[in-house]
């Protein structure tokens, strides 16, 4: 797993796992997944699946799961295309996990997202959800694998 660079990117540090719980997104246009998850005990969980267009309701929604779980940083899944170049999502996502540091002062993390949504479609089929019934689910999922990812090799992520 690598953080693919862009000509867009300033330098970042390599990050260490934080301890404590992190919140996960696994941004969309029309949908956030959101994932909680523990470093300590490197446990991870779906959410809640956010929907809705709109910033302020979005991050209004976002603010009220920050007051709840009391992160100690948010970690963003960044997708790029197999080869590792960015694309319009990438500079989106950027741009999701920019706002999310301005707005709430926590360290934030991009985490190379590839494949994480087909990870989570199997991980819903294995579970016995098929078909249009992952819909709500597959994202909140692929949060989770998207935290997982960081708990599993933290060195590979960049701070926002």
């Amino acid at each position: 797993m690598t953080v693919p660079p862009t000509t867009e990117e300033k330098p970042a540090a390599i990050v260490k796992l934080l301890p404590g719980t992190l919140l996960a997104f696994d941004f969309g246009v029309k949908r956030i997944g959101v994932a909680v998850g523990n470093s300590i005990a490197h446990s991870t969980q779906p959410l809640i699946t956010l929907h809705g267009e709109q910033n302020a309701t979005r991050f209004a929604a976002i603010a009220a799961l920050i007051k709840e779980w009391q992160p100690a940083a948010l970690v963003v899944g960044l997708p790029c295309n197999d080869d590792g170049t960015p694309h319009e999502m990438t500079r989106l996502c950027r741009r999701f996990a920019n706002r999310l540091k301005g707005r709430f002062n926590l360290p934030t993390i991009l985490v190379d997202e590839r494949y994480t949504s087909a990870s989570a479609s199997s991980h819903l089929t294995e579970m016995g959800v098929r078909g249009i019934k992952q819909k709500p689910l597959i994202d909140q999922v692929a949060a989770q694998h998207i935290l997982q990812a960081y708990f599993d090799e933290p060195t590979m992520a960049l701070f926002a």
